[in-house]
């Protein structure tokens, strides 16, 4: 009696499940929270896109948030996708971020610019298939090995776009964990390989022929979340980024030799060891969140996005090769997220709006976090990382 009592007593948010992604809801919902919780949302109430462009994006929506973006660059690339000059927006409220990835764009373009590589792709769902022993899931694995095709014909039979590549298995117990890896496109895919993966299970029930149970995520995928498995196995795109930054320039710009930053990353290389950090470099986490907030990604991926490996090494000439590889980059130019008003300006910004652009907006994800891990390391070594936040990164009155 008591909890119908509380149902009851709940004020619910207004919704027309008519009619909901208007304007007049987005107002009826603010009055409901100036009401509420005595909410003034002026500024949550100032936007210029228009409410029937949300369904598939949000639900009961009030406004938006608004974050200031900045602009870094030019960062030389010379990609296999992406080639040239190339202005970043940067979504972001930390003060010094934009203006030191617009010095290590500095950096690596007077040295000539930096090489990216997009080395493998594969979008997954990984379901687990339980049986009641060993010996079973051993054999429905053989049965799965040798009849791949079929499994892969009635995944495909839900997209138009994802192709089936690969079924990496890992038998546990009486449990079978697989990974159903896909290429999705030029769409992040997650939701995509969630649905063709739910159709080839289901397929499944019928072209085995014994008993088939399963759960749709074993939680090998690791959705929106960091794990060495994706790090070593692919989640998205893997993505490397490589420069050989001037010795002169390394000295003229940020003050520092070569010398100076192999020593300094053998002692950050030990610290990275001891934490267990995802990523070696500097930080990953502020270019990608920056990037994914203007152009519409989703947020959550920096959590897999940002993991990585670093490799640095001076040259015979006496120069510096610096490289970063992001394992598990999720990004798209297609759906989403990346076709709301401003977040498509940002993606026309930078050429990678809509199909075929996936791979060069991935490029250019990798080669400015590079530049934000050179920017850093220098400043960290020549003493003004603590004085730049403070002359840039303070609000005051």
């Amino acid at each position: 009696m008591a909890s119908d009592e509380a149902r009851d007593a709940r004020v619910r948010i207004p919704r027309d499940a008519q009619a909901d992604y208007t304007e007049d809801m987005a107002q009826t919902r603010r009055r409901f929270l100036k009401e509420q919780a005595g909410a003034d949302l002026t500024n949550v109430a100032t936007y210029s896109l228009s409410p029937q462009s949300l369904p598939g994006n949000v639900e009961n929506f009030i406004g938006v948030a608004q974050v200031p973006i900045g602009l870094a660059g030019p960062l030389r690339i010379n990609g296999e996708a992406a080639a040239g000059d190339f202005y970043i927006p940067m979504a972001t409220t930390e003060g010094t971020l934009v203006a030191s990835y617009s010095r290590g764009s500095r950096v690596i373009s007077e040295s000539g610019g930096v090489k990216t590589t997009v080395v493998k792709e594969a979008m997954q769902r990984a379901p687990v298939f339980l049986f009641e022993d060993a010996r079973q899931a051993r054999d429905f694995s053989d049965w799965l090995s040798q009849n791949f095709d079929l499994v892969k014909a009635a995944a495909e039979t839900s997209t138009s776009v994802g192709k089936l590549i690969e079924i990496q298995q890992f038998p546990a117990g009486p449990n079978l964990y697989t990974r159903f890896n896909f290429t999705t496109g030029d769409a992040a895919g997650q939701n995509m390989t969630g649905k063709a993966t739910y159709v080839a299970c289901e397929a499944l029930k019928d072209l085995y022929p014994k008993t088939v149970r399963y759960l749709l995520s074993g939680s090998m995928d690791t959705d929106k979340k960091h794990s060495y498995a994706n790090s070593l196995l692919t989640r998205g795109r893997r993505v490397i980024a490589e420069v050989i930054l001037s010795a002169d320039v390394l000295q003229n710009r940020l003050g520092v030799r070569p010398e100076q930053l192999i020593k300094a990353r053998q002692v950050h290389l030990l610290g990275s060891i001891m934490s267990g950090v995802a990523y070696q470099g500097a930080h990953a986490a502020n270019g990608l969140a920056a990037l994914f907030i203007a152009t519409g990604q989703d947020a959550a991926n920096v959590a897999e996005s940002h993991a990585g490996y670093s490799y640095a090494q001076i040259t015979d000439a006496g120069d510096f090769y610096w490289s970063v590889t992001l394992p598990a980059l999720i990004v798209g130019t297609y759906g989403g997220g990346t076709g709301l008003a401003t977040q498509r300006e940002c993606l026309e910004l930078l050429g990678c709006y809509g199909a075929g652009k996936a791979r060069k907006f991935a490029e250019i994800c990798a080669a400015t976090v590079l530049a934000g891990d050179v920017s850093l390391a220098g400043a960290v070594l020549a003493g003004d990382w603590v004085t730049s936040h403070d002359q840039l990164g303070r609000n005051r009155p």
